[in-house]
């Protein structure tokens, strides 16, 4: 159990990564965030919001906005603290040691291992508007041609990422410029098209209720849309002056996402022919073979008579994933390189070759990647646990946040979290809501995930002769944790699935079931933070990921 008298003593080491270059600048770094921020998700979150919510969809941005904001501000003191490479995977390592380790640095990999395949689908789906084989409507799937053009999309990403990350910052700098310049230019055009009696169209501003609301911030894309102001972390390793330029580059980036899919939402409500949602089930009756429902805001331009724009945006339906993608087989790679450096995973995955890319790490991503195009054959239906996926991630950090408080008060910040003693255990409920919401039937499939990934990282440890103690003492609440998030889900009101008869019993009462959840939340918190690991503990984790006794260099030229 950690002390509350535990002596503060000389700065903490600071872990260092081998082998990677730092060669990222400040607008590398947030085009980094930036442009996994700015992906499929504004292709479709704003469609599927709608259709979910009403105009309501507007509040539901701003409300995972506001979660977003809390939990950028805390990988933000965390990235400028430790800058490592895979920092999500490694942050809850060094505060609690290897069980929870394990658990949140597999969290990780699942994440970013998924959304390269979900943008290689959107591209496919929007693409299909001039290659008629790639996609079915009817059927909201990619045909087998579809499956065939999206592992070939998959391999570009691939090959790609093993260009020097100073040529590879520069490439992706370009795509984003272009990914942010096509949403802004569209906010301005489609608000000349505006039409204010959208707003309480198809039923009124929350034509099918809060609990809706709810559902679909998880469901519809609109937290899915956010991810990514993460990636600057993942990338910490090659990133010039860390301490500075990476929590600055977390929240721009996070701050130019939420203006720019808040105004997005704004202007499709308010642009969208008012024909399409004047039945009697208003939003929810867009027919899925109508051009707004293929390709959202390119069928929303061509229907209200901007072919020029719909041109631009059918070419930044191709850009915009493909830039998402690209980046995010880039941060797949690193976490498995940082869960490498955790020994968790072989230790192969370090490999680096003379530009700096850990290359075998890259190559396990790509193939990674192939497994989960087959169960998930369409976006929408990948969405959901990756989404399930990013916020058990994310709900490491503020654990850990809280922890290192505690453990290394003096550690260096350059970027000091107001307020942490309240925003930390509030991240962790918000990222704990986001779970809730997303509802049994993807929280279930995320569990077989999780044993799986519990499975596949014993076996590599075990193999390890160096392998990190699991810390069992410092991870009571693990479990206790992932079961309760499971049972609440189960007696709570969100099945998170489109079927007759929802997989949860609804025992929890709507509105108590967010008290039920904050209360869990506030006990797993305080629990996590009175069994951390001790500050010498803590630090021999670190110190073993230091400059010193890092082992050799695992380049290979």
């Amino acid at each position: 159990m950690a002390s509350n008298t535990e002596a503060v003593g000389a700065p903490a080491t600071q872990p260092t990564d081998v082998g990677l270059k730092r060669e990222m600048g400040f607008i590398g770094a947030t085009w980094a965030s930036e442009t996994s921020i700015i992906g499929s998700g504004w292709l479709f979150g704003a469609f599927l919001a709608a259709q979910a919510a009403g105009t309501a969809a507007l509040l539901g941005w701003v409300i995972a906005g506001v979660i977003v904001v809390i939990l950028a501000l805390v990988h933000a003191e965390l990235g400028g603290m430790y800058p490592v490479s895979g920092g999500t995977a490694r942050f809850p390592h060094f505060a609690f040691g290897g069980a929870a380790g394990i658990s949140f640095g597999f969290f990780s990999w699942l994440q970013a291992v998924t959304v390269a395949p979900i943008e290689c689908f959107a591209v496919m789906q929007y693409g299909s508007y001039y290659w008629h084989g790639l996609y079915n409507a009817n059927k909201s799937n990619v045909t087998t041609l579809g499956f065939v053009m999206t592992l070939v999309l998959l391999a570009a990403f691939t090959a790609l990422n093993f260009l020097a990350m100073r040529l590879f910052s520069k490439v992706n700098a370009g795509i984003t410029w272009w990914k942010v310049a096509i949403p802004v230019i569209t906010i301005i055009i489609l608000a000349f098209k505006f039409h204010a009696n959208n707003l309480g169209a198809g039923g009124g501003f929350m034509p099918y209720g809060i609990k809706a609301l709810f559902a679909a911030i998880p469901s519809a894309g609109i937290v899915f849309a956010y991810l990514g102001f993460e990636q600057a972390d993942q990338l910490a390793g090659e990133i010039k002056n860390p301490q500075k330029n990476l929590p600055l580059a977390i929240l721009t980036a996070t701050g130019i996402g939420i203006l720019i899919y808040f105004l997005l939402q704004l202007v499709f409500i308010g642009a969208i022919p008012h024909s399409l949602i004047s039945g009697p089930k208003g939003w929810a009756g867009i027919p899925a073979t109508s051009p707004v429902a293929i390709g959202p805001f390119a069928g929303l331009a061509g229907l209200v008579g901007l072919g020029t724009l719909a041109v631009f945006l059918r070419i930044d339906a191709f850009v915009s994933p493909f830039g998402t993608g690209l980046m995010y087989e880039t941060s797949t790679s690193r976490v498995g390189y940082g869960l490498a450096r955790n020994r968790y995973f072989p230790q192969p995955f370090q490999k680096v070759d003379k530009n700096g890319i850990p290359w075998v790490s890259l190559i396990v991503a790509f193939l990674a990647g192939l497994l989960f195009l087959l169960p998930f054959p369409s976006w929408h239906s990948l969405v959901g646990l990756v989404t399930s996926a990013s916020v058990l991630m994310y709900a490491g950090a503020p654990l850990a946040l809280g922890a290192f408080r505690g453990q290394v008060p003096e550690a260096d910040r350059p970027y000091r979290m107001p307020g942490a003693v309240v925003i930390a255990p509030l991240a962790f409920f918000l990222a704990n809501m986001l779970i809730y919401w997303s509802g049994l039937e993807v929280i279930w499939k995320l569990g077989v995930c999780v044993v799986i990934g519990y499975v596949i990282i014993g076996i590599f440890m075990a193999m390890d002769p160096q392998r990190p103690p699991l810390d069992w003492k410092s991870a009571t609440w693990l479990p206790v944790y992932l079961i309760g998030m499971g049972i609440i889900s189960w007696q709570g009101q969100f099945s998170g699935g489109a079927v007759a008869a929802p997989v949860n019993t609804g025992h929890i009462p709507f509105w108590w079931d967010i008290l039920v959840v904050f209360v869990f939340s506030m006990i797993i918190y305080f629990w996590a933070q009175r069994v951390r690991l001790s500050r010498e503990e803590m630090l021999n984790l670190v110190n073993k990921q230091a400059a010193v006794g890092a082992g050799p260099d695992p380049r290979v030229h």
